[in-house]
């Protein structure tokens, strides 16, 4: 919640009990809200609250990446207690939020979040920005230099003895040992291990993620055999295009966050993900907060030709809701980040300090899953991208990646009359809107029994009519949900037998939206049950699940989607467009 000026002086006219006690309570309000932090949903509220004082108090708001947020947490608590002040005697206040770094620069850029700072994972992600406000605006979003606060490396976490098979930790493993793993005809078996089967990869979405983003162009450096001088047509060419093919054709999971995958990896175990792209940092951090359920401790792999070490920059914006006052307080609060103390107290949070002056020490240690002999020097941190080289990097990506084939199954009965029932549709329409036209989409209504809506097919080829006929669609009848998850993963089966005998293989995924309980199905909830798809391989039929509204079983919802490996999500009109979102993501 951020106070107008004429508010914050009334305010400061109160007495001090009264002040402090308003404050209490605005920020107790403050703090209450939806699930937050990741790609579609509003950002994570601060976390740092403000050291209740009689002076006049200026606010510093830091829009911050998820992964270095226990460390900016921590730094800005203290950095609160001990009251820092600016020349003209106020109080200087740091307030941090924490997102995806794709979901931040579009929060920005939409006006939906107007911080003093912004520290993504990686400057590229400034670039973008930079490059989209000039065009709307004829100015930069931030022209100052921003400073590195900590290095988060970006590389793969493994299962210890898969990691072990292929030399770790003695043994660097490079992005070129894994597509040759990736590309043998009997996969783990190639490196003594048959029993593990064919190589399993999962990746956050390069669209959303940093982790994601920076992994890939990456590869695109390496395939590429360039460290410093890559260019975009270097990444359309036909090196990185197969390198690109390659990764895509064994990847089986993606995500908006690698947080999800990991948990995913703890959930599900060995067999299901064998390798994913993320930080050091969330490596670290699963291993120490998971490690009663996890069934062989992670690793952090290094790629050894080379990797981004996640400078994490802090930018301070030049925008108008920026006062100098403000921004000078940035640079306090900044200095403040990059004192020896507080870079000693990243490495207590999984992450490197900047400062090399500052020892490692545990918990970047071998035995909690990491390297901490690798360095700069060894692995080579990789040349920042520009946006014309990550543009080119995330078509590439779509060129390549499995195309998806989704059913999507609404809800159409009585209870959803009304705005329910238009929101429900249009956000089933931009839904498909942001499938990839190669992708195939088909739609099932169900409401006394499940019926199809229009046809469905390549998105290239029926996203039209198919958006007609949905905004045609109106409420009736009772609810068979039971029956139209049956029907929908008969349809979805179909499919993939089609798919596999023409070899080409697919994603496969179910969205399923309903705002009631079943009340006209021929099944039984058990035999419903019987009917969802095999959840304990990765190759197999996901189910996201939408309880829509507050009359719909949430824990039934979420037992469907974690039976088959997917994401459960519930909410209500204003929810819609943002759980689409997430659930394109993973398509």
């Amino acid at each position: 919640m951020k106070l107008r000026r004429d508010q914050k002086t009334f305010l400061l006219m109160l007495s001090v009990p009264v002040a402090v006690v308003i404050a209490s309570l605005l920020w107790s309000i403050y703090q209450q809200g939806p699930a937050c932090g990741i790609e579609g949903q509003p950002p994570c509220p601060p976390t740092a609250t403000p050291v209740p004082t009689a002076a006049p108090q200026l606010v510093v708001e830091i829009a911050s990446s998820n992964t270095k947020e226990a460390w900016m947490n921590a730094v800005a608590e203290r950095f609160n207690a001990a009251a820092h002040t600016t020349p003209a005697g106020e109080v200087i206040v740091v307030n941090v939020t924490h997102g995806t770094s794709g979901g931040m620069q579009q929060a920005i850029l939409d006006g939906e979040l107007q911080p003093t700072v912004w520290s993504p994972g990686d400057y590229s992600w400034v670039e973008g920005a930079n490059e989209i406000w000039r065009d709307r605006t004829d100015e930069l979003l931030v022209s100052a230099d921003c400073p590195q606060t900590i290095f988060a490396p970006i590389g793969l976490a493994m299962w210890q003895p898969m990691a072990e098979a292929l030399g770790w930790p003695d043994n660097p493993i490079s992005w070129n040992d894994l597509l040759e793993l990736m590309s043998a005809p009997d996969g783990w078996a190639s490196v003594g291990h048959p029993e593990w089967g064919t190589f399993k990869f999962g990746h956050t979405h390069p669209d959303y993620s940093n982790v994601g983003l920076l992994a890939l162009t990456s590869l695109a450096y390496i395939a590429a055999d360039s460290s410093a001088d890559l260019t975009a047509d270097d990444v359309y060419s036909d090196p990185v295009t197969e390198a690109f093919r390659q990764l895509e054709l064994n990847t089986y999971h993606y995500g908006i966050q690698s947080r999800d995958l990991l948990g995913l990896m703890v959930s599900r175990g060995p067999q299901y993900l064998h390798v994913i792209t993320t930080s050091e940092a969330e490596t670290l951090k699963t291993n120490a907060e998971q490690a009663e359920n996890l069934r062989f401790p992670l690793v952090f792999v290094f790629p050894s030709d080379g990797t981004f070490w996640g400078e994490h920059p802090y930018c301070v914006l030049d925008s108008e809701w920026v006062t100098d006052a403000q921004a000078a307080a940035a640079t306090t609060f900044l200095d403040y980040m990059l004192a020896s103390e507080q870079q000693a107290l990243a490495i207590d949070n999984y992450l490197r300090p900047v400062d090399e002056s500052v020892p490692l020490h545990a918990p970047i240690a071998l035995e909690n899953g990491t390297d901490p002999r690798v360095t700069t020097e060894t692995v080579p941190g990789l040349a920042p991208p520009s946006s014309e080289i990550t543009n080119a990097v995330r078509d590439v990506f779509h060129q390549t990646k499995k195309k998806a084939a989704v059913i999507l199954v609404l809800d159409t009965s009585g209870s959803m009359e009304g705005d329910r029932m238009t929101a429900a549709l249009q956000s089933a329409v931009n839904f498909v809107g942001r499938l990839d036209r190669n992708d195939e989409i088909y739609v099932v209504g169900f409401g006394t029994t499940p019926y199809p809506i229009g046809d469905g097919g390549r998105v290239g080829e029926v996203s039209e009519p198919l958006t007609a006929t949905l905004n045609s669609v109106f409420a009736e009848g009772n609810t068979a949900l039971f029956d139209a998850v049956c029907q929908a993963t008969t349809l979805v089966e179909g499919l993939r037998a089609e798919h596999e005998a023409e070899n080409d293989p697919h994603l496969y995924g179910i969205v399923l939206l309903s705002d009631g309980e079943d009340t006209a199905s021929t099944n039984s909830e058990n035999q419903m049950f019987n009917c969802l798809p095999e959840g304990e391989s990765v190759e197999g039929v996901k189910v996201f699940t939408i309880a829509y509204g507050s009359d719909v079983s949430s824990d039934l919802m979420c037992r469907i989607a974690n039976r088959t490996n997917a994401q459960c999500f519930s909410g209500n009109v204003e929810d819609l467009e943002r759980i689409y979102n997430a659930i394109s993501a993973e398509q």
